[in-house]
């Protein structure tokens, strides 16, 4: 903050805090609109012109850069495959790095003036857009010829690869959560977590991208005779990059939980891990062969731990814990040695090995890796949450590798086990959204060791809950503060029942949003300690007096202080079902892409072993 550095005391904050232009919390400003939707349309047109030059003969640049690509990275396969497959990786890893560059900064700093003032935003963009320029270019590339038997006609004499067109859907769905990010807001206000709906559009275009990606690859393949295949260990690479690439994007949506700054019941985060695990690991290893799961997770932990320590290390922001998946992945090596013919069956035990197994290891890890470590609270819920997660992700990724390799079960089957397996982390992820908030329980805050003038304020504390009983072997007991330049999380010491102190002090000044959480079994509530002036929504500070008692009350209230109130229900569902319409859409085409390759693309089905050596008669 400004006044850390004139050290002019509490009366320059305030002056300066009157210069400051406001944070918008309903939208961002008209003008930052209007630039953001200029460069776009300027962007969209280049990318335009270059593909019906290339499709008429006019421009011959993408045609020298796809025969660059077939002798470099992507030698084997045709230049629509060669050529998007290194820029959508690319884009993705861009991306990827903005997503949790920008995470943090919403957690350290709160909103922004604008979504052209965050410079976060900026790798978010272009990553997605080059998720689509890549799926773009995989569809006019080809010209001339039938990129494979799984191809979608557009023209008379224009086909494109299926995964083209999948990869140009993926990266389009995501930008559309930008301009509908802002409408949601204008709406609602600004929805403080990675959850909100439009957000997860963003993340899941860019995630589920790697499955349109695999499905370009495969059709590729298939379009060069084995004569000229690439060697067998850059296939196998190139797969386990990809598999990696699919762990890191079921992922992202844990981020919440990597931070430390969860909005959600705990029991979520061993579900989003065992389901990205199932999933991913899963399909690695029955699409690339023995050893992928292993390999795809060790590529996860050096990118995903390359972008933690970028943000934290490099850049300064907020350190994201990385789940380990290693266990995970033994766990699916290990199934895949007595069950690799039995893709279903892999996919089923690898998920409850990921949801017991798996789980243990992760409870373990987290205790030092995880700024909310899982508790007892959690394990009997969270184990089943993630056996839940892990069979039906194993279930999809055997799904997804058979489809790829031109085998897939009777289309009934096929459907009936991607309905039940979406259906049921659906009822997973509605249990964990069950929540209470106990009426009548307060928390009486005393505190201590108070420091520092009103710009600099910290202070320890003693709470009392009433009745003592109201908070019993929680999940977590908790002080956070976050959006004042930083992340403060505390976890209180229980001194006997319904008693707690925390172990250093707590910001109570500045742009400080200042609480105490309580998350036991389903209760999942806050105390405000400290809340800042607020002059964008009309909120008058809440001060921290040097003793005081407060309800407890939905602890979403004051993490998201910034949403409307008074807006009618049906026009929030309504706007979710739009959301959940476009996601629909993504999750079936992809479906529907797999499926077309295990139709159009049949493999042979793999020679049966050589019998070996006959015994010898008996006498």
């Amino acid at each position: 903050m400004l006044d850390h550095l004139t050290g002019t005391g509490a009366g320059a904050a305030l002056r300066l805090a009157a210069e400051t232009p406001a944070r918008p919390a309903g939208g961002a400003a008209l003008d930052q609109i209007l630039i953001a939707s200029t460069g776009a349309a300027a962007l969209t047109a280049v990318l335009l012109v270059f593909g019906w030059g290339h499709r008429t003969g006019r421009v011959t640049a993408l045609t020298r850069l796809a025969r660059l690509a077939e002798r470099g990275p992507g030698r084997g396969t045709p230049g629509w495959v060669a050529l998007p497959l290194p820029v959508a990786m690319a884009s993705l890893l861009i991306a990827l790095l903005g997503m949790y560059w920008d995470i943090s900064l919403h957690i350290s700093h709160g909103r922004d003036e604008g979504p052209l003032a965050n410079i976060a935003h900026y790798p978010i963009l272009i990553g997605l857009f080059g998720i689509f320029t890549a799926g773009v270019l995989a569809v006019v590339l080809p010209k001339g010829e039938r990129p494979g038997a799984a191809s979608v006609r557009i023209t008379r004499d224009w086909h494109a690869p299926a995964g083209g067109v999948l990869l140009a859907g993926a990266g389009f769905y995501a930008l559309l959560g930008f301009p509908l990010d802002d409408v949601w807001h204008r709406i609602f206000g600004q929805d403080v977590t990675l959850w909100g709906p439009t957000h997860l559009m963003l993340i899941g275009g860019a995630g589920l991208s790697l499955v349109a990606m695999a499905i370009l690859e495969r059709e590729g393949r298939s379009a060069r005779p084995a004569a000229v295949q690439p060697p067998g260990w850059v296939r196998y690479a190139r797969r386990c990059m990809i598999g990696g690439g699919l762990l890191i994007g079921l992922s992202v949506f844990q981020a919440e939980y990597d931070f430390g700054v969860p909005q959600f019941r705990l029991v979520h985060q061993p579900l989003l891990i065992a389901l990205a695990a199932g999933c991913a690991l899963v399909a690695v290893r029955l699409w690339a062969g023995r050893g992928a799961a292993v390999l795809a997770a060790a590529f996860y932990m050096l990118v995903r731990g390359g972008v933690s320590v970028l943000v934290a290390g490099v850049i300064g922001e907020l350190w994201a814990a990385v789940p380990l998946y290693f266990a995970e992945a033994l766990c699916v090596e290990v199934a895949a040695l007595a069950l690799a013919r039995r893709p279903l069956a892999l996919g089923a035990v690898s998920g409850v090995l990921i949801g017991t197994a798996g789980f243990g290891a992760e409870y373990a890890y987290g205790q030092a890796a995880f700024r909310l470590p899982w508790t007892p609270d959690i394990l009997a819920e969270g184990m089943a949450m993630a056996v839940t997660g892990g069979v039906a992700g194993g279930l999809c990724g055997a799904l997804l590798a058979e489809g790829l390799a031109g085998r897939v079960p009777r289309r009934a089957a096929a459907r009936g086990i991607f309905a039940g397996a979406i259906l049921a982390v659906s009822a997973a992820v509605a249990n964990g959204l069950v929540i209470d908030v106990p009426e009548g329980p307060a928390a009486t805050v005393t505190l201590t060791g108070v420091r520092g003038d009103a710009a600099h304020r910290t202070a320890g504390a003693r709470i009392v809950f009433s009745p003592a009983g109201a908070v019993d072997g929680p999940a977590w007991v908790t002080v956070t503060g976050w959006q004042g330049r930083g992340l403060h999380v505390d976890h209180l010491v229980r001194e006997r029942e319904g008693v707690y102190r925390t172990r250093e002090p707590m910001p109570l000044h500045g742009d400080w949003k200042t609480l105490i959480r309580i998350h036991d079994g389903r209760t999942l509530a806050g105390v405000p300690v400290y809340l800042p002036a607020d002059p964008a929504i009309g909120a008058k500070e809440l001060p921290a007096p040097a003793r005081f008692t407060r309800p407890v009350q939905s602890e979403r209230s004051i993490l998201q202080r910034e949403l409307k109130t008074g807006v009618p229900g049906w026009l929030w569902a309504a706007c979710s079902a739009v959301v959940l319409a476009c996601t629909l859409a993504l999750v079936l085409s992809l479906g529907w892409g797999v499926a077309r390759i295990a139709r159009r693309l049949p493999e042979p089905a793999p020679a049966p072993a050589a019998p070996g050596p006959r015994a010898k008669a008996g006498p």
